[in-house]
């Protein structure tokens, strides 16, 4: 080979050479960029993952803790509602003894329970139901219990003594024609009560 090809030769693969060297120094470049750049993001991407590991974390946390705070009332509204139970079934078997015998407290309680009912519906021409064992109880106080309602009232009043009833104590009052009747046996007394203490508890516990 003539030394002029050398030189052309020479010349040709030391341009090769340098293009070889800036091409590798390039790739080399944009190999790092590329790995620095997929560092970045891996990075990124693993403090968004911890982030929403974090908030899942979190979540399941309050959810735990609502669980809990839900069953803990659940817990609370049956204690309640047994004692609740307890306490009028308590009450019930005091009463059912109290209206079995001659008391004079019970005597005033039934008179009472009937001006009560005469006096919601207005007074007027009235049915009075009670347990057979009541009625001599309230006989002797049928016309104070009118003359009271007619003097409330300013309606003339008459109770006549219907059929017997099947309760603890306490009275049915109801018009002549049906109408309109009032339930103040002890039973529907105590229900009515009871109902009003279970809102109560209700609003307490869900507040």
């Amino acid at each position: 080979m003539s030394s002029g090809t050398e030189k052309i030769v020479s010349s040709i693969l030391s341009d090769a050479k340098f293009k070889a060297d800036s091409l590798s120094e390039e790739a080399e470049n944009e190999s790092k960029s590329i790995l620095e750049e997929g560092e970045k993001i891996a990075l990124m991407e693993k403090e968004k993952i911890l982030e929403d590991g974090k908030k899942q974390s979190a979540m399941r946390y309050q959810q735990i803790i609502s669980e809990a705070k839900m069953n803990s009332r659940r817990m609370e509204l049956d204690s309640r509602e047994e004692v609740i139970e307890e306490s009028f079934k308590i009450a019930e078997e005091k009463l059912l003894k109290i209206a079995s015998t001659e008391s004079a407290e019970y005597k005033e309680s039934i008179k009472n329970i009937i001006t009560e009912a005469a006096l919601e519906i207005g007074g007027g021409d009235l049915i009075l139901h009670l347990k057979q064992e009541d009625v001599a109880k309230i006989e002797d106080s049928i016309s104070e219990i009118e003359n009271d309602v007619k003097g409330k009232k300013g309606n003339e009043t008459n109770l006549e003594m219907g059929s017997n009833i099947n309760t603890i104590g306490g009275a049915i009052v109801k018009t002549k024609n049906g109408d309109i009747e009032v339930n103040n046996t002890i039973e529907a007394r105590m229900l009515r009560f009871k109902k009003s203490l279970r809102s109560d508890v209700a609003r307490i516990l869900f507040k």
